[in-house]
């Protein structure tokens, strides 16, 4: 008996119309009765897709139906049965973010790419940074700063002049968003085993909003932020299309 499939596709017509068609061909079951998934979007369709499964044991096959495609393989209606046999399996922890509200309230989230602090006003973020427990950075004045897993470092991190990071690395990217002061400071490799705590400083004055996978939390006055070990999301990749191919292609382009 063959592989049971669940697709599942973006609202984009482009997304649903591939959708409908696999199903004819392949057939279609439950998400929670599938031995994998089938993502049809781009790379925000992707991270909703692996957030809404984390709790099925079934990997999640992603075919570019939408803009941005890196953690998806090239669309092809045909021979998808052995593309799924001869996939690579990539697996990867997120973040956790920790959100504390300057009103005392906690927002919890999960990130697979980054968790970003982003001022949430005109005024500059001023932050203070520690890495368990040390101070690290006292006052960092800049437009935010990310933490960034080595699968997110090709996302918002690389666009913000961040590190790549090797799929599998033990570091996170500590990255800086226009640093005004100190104002060569672009940020830091922390050790994927440690806990980030970043502290809003003057919260009223200088407004700052978080972010978990375009998850945001508005006005917060810390945020703690650390690996989710306990928690894993399979991703399956063509062979010689996986995610260490990706991020050294990424590099030359």
């Amino acid at each position: 008996m063959g592989q049971k499939i669940a697709f599942t596709s973006s609202e984009e017509k482009i997304a649903t119309e591939a959708r409908d068609r696999l199903i004819k061909i392949y057939d279609n079951c439950a998400l929670e009765e599938a031995d994998v998934i089938v993502a049809l979007g781009g790379d925000g369709f992707m991270l909703q897709t692996l957030h809404k499964t984390q709790d099925l044991s079934a990997p999640v096959y992603g075919m570019n139906r939408g803009t941005v495609g890196f953690l998806m393989n090239a669309y092809d209606e045909k021979g998808l049965i052995q593309r799924l046999e001869t996939s690579v399996e990539e697996n990867l922890n997120p973040l956790k973010m920790e959100a504390i509200t300057t009103d005392g309230s906690v927002k919890t989230a999960l990130a697979i790419n980054e968790v970003s602090l982003l001022r949430a006003g005109p005024q500059a973020a001023k932050l203070s940074i520690s890495v368990d427990g040390k101070t690290r950075m006292s006052e960092l004045i800049s437009d935010g700063v990310l933490l960034s897993t080595p699968a997110g470092s090709t996302a918002y991190n690389y666009s913000a002049n961040g590190p790549i990071l090797p799929i599998g690395s033990d570091v996170l990217a500590l990255t800086a968003l226009n640093a005004f002061r100190p104002r060569r400071w672009r940020g830091a490799l922390i050790p994927k085993k440690s806990s980030v705590e970043v502290m809003v400083l003057e919260p009223e004055k200088r407004p700052i909003m978080a972010d978990a996978d375009s998850r945001s939390v508005k006005n917060v006055a810390r945020v703690n932020i650390s690996s989710a070990d306990d928690i894993q999301h399979q991703i399956l990749f063509d062979p010689g299309h996986g995610l260490e191919e990706r991020l050294i292609s990424e590099q030359f382009n």
